[in-house]
Order: C-alpha cells, then structure tokens, then sequence
C-alpha cells in the first residue's frame, strides 16, 4: 500500500469511527436501573433519569407519576417529587448511593401532590426547594408542604458545569404548571401539561383547558430542537408530545 493509499485508509477509519461514535450516541438505549414495587428508575439519556412512582386514584386506578433527574458532573437536580415521603427517601438514597450525587435542587412542576407529595423528604434531607410563586400559594392553600423558594416566570440553576430553566409558559393542566429544560441534552420535562401520545385529556378538576393548547404552543415555539419530551404520565417521546397536546385540546 502506498503513503496515498495509507493516507485515505487512515482518513476512511476515522469517519467510520468517528460515525460509529455520533449514531452510539443518536441511539441511546433507554434502560431500566432501578426497581422495587413502588419506584422505577429508567436511564434516558446519558444524564437524564425517569423516576417513576404510584398514585391510587378513584378514577384512573394505580396511575404511574413520572418525574425526572438530571445530571452533571457529580450534581443532580430532580423534576417532581415521588408521590409521597417513603418513596422520595428512595429515590434520595439511590441518586446518592448509586449515582454518587449530590442533590442541588427539588423543584415541584405543579402543586398536585403527584409532583410534591414528597416534598417532607427532601426538607428533612435539607435539599433546596424551587417552585413559582403559584404552586406556593396553592401548595399551602391546599395544606401541602411548601416549597421554600419562590420564582416569577422562571429559575436558571447550576448544575455542575451545566445549567436548567425551570419556567411558566401559561396555563394549562393547573394555573401554576411549568416545565423544565435541560440544555445540554435538549430534554424537556412537560410534567402533566403533557400528555403521552394517545392519553386522554386525564384529570380536569384545576385545568384551565381554554388555555392549554396555546401554552404548549409557546413551548414549542421556544424550544424547536428537543431530543426527548418527558410528560407527567404515560411514555415519554419526543416533540410529537407537544403536537399531540395541542391537537387534544385545540378544540377546547
């Protein structure tokens, strides 16, 4: 083979090494890491966890609540409680025990007890609590645990090297719903003013339905790149969650 020859080699097992790298990391394969029979863990992404924990309701039976934890370096910051206490310890005690992470912030994405009913166990941990400033005042109006630290429209927080915006785009699901970004990932936790592709509209008791296509509107507006879309219930996906959303309630 001569140096020509060589040269192009070399060059064409760069591309295919470097092509190898870009679709391993294009295709991701979500795995399941942790479960007991109240808490599952599924790896999304490489820094981005699913934590999925139970709620008995009278109408929808056993729902699956999701939440999300996301990751830099070695600090971590949770969407959403776990639906009570006990399972939020959980969860605590595995991003500290499993993932060797420190826990930066808990930031509750509505004041429905499916997104702060563990609020205790993150307070008894002393880790920081973040919400808008209308998940507090219904969070205590409802006799709730209250998060501690209060936002208009929207928080940017450090995470390692990193960041997150935590934000209100309008109402929807409730009158206090946010979502949070995840930047370095293009991960977007919708909590429940997404739906999962082929839900139903769910539980309407505080939404404000006029307003909800409109607002995820504004979401997609804002955000045209996202990788994955996590929603407060069912599997989580990609944009097409938000398409999904507004068509549900478009009629509305």
């Amino acid at each position: 083979m001569n140096l020509i020859h060589q040269s192009l080699f070399a060059l064409l097992l760069t591309f295919i090494s470097l092509n190898s790298n870009a679709q391993q990391q294009k295709t991701f394969q979500p795995k399941e890491v942790y479960k007991t029979d109240r808490l599952i863990i599924t790896q999304i992404s490489k820094n981005a966890f699913v934590h999925t924990s139970y709620k008995q309701t009278n109408d929808f039976g056993n729902v699956p609540c999701n939440g999300l934890v996301v990751r830099n370096g070695k600090e971590t910051i949770v969407f959403d409680t776990p639906t009570n206490d006990s399972t939020s310890h959980e969860l605590i005690q595995w991003i500290e025990s499993s993932l060797h992470c420190q826990i930066n912030a808990i930031i509750p994405t509505h004041f429905h007890d499916d997104c702060l009913g563990g609020l205790k166990a993150f307070d008894e941990h002393q880790i920081p609590s973040y919400a808008y400033f209308k998940t507090i005042d219904l969070a205590r109006a409802n006799n709730y645990t209250v998060p501690k630290n209060s936002f208009s429209d929207s928080v940017v927080l450090k995470l390692g090297n990193q960041y997150i915006v935590a934000r209100f785009f309008g109402e929807g699901h409730t009158k206090d719903n946010i979502v949070g970004y995840f930047p370095s990932e293009q991960i977007l936790f919708g909590g429940c003013l997404l739906k999962s592709v082929n839900a139903s509209k769910g539980f309407l008791g505080d939404a404000v339905v006029t307003s909800w296509s409109a607002t995820v509107q504004k979401i997609k507006n804002e955000y045209p790149h996202l990788k994955l879309v996590v929603p407060g219930h069912g599997s989580y996906g990609n944009q097409q969650l938000l398409d999904y959303t507004i068509k549900l309630f478009s009629g509305e």
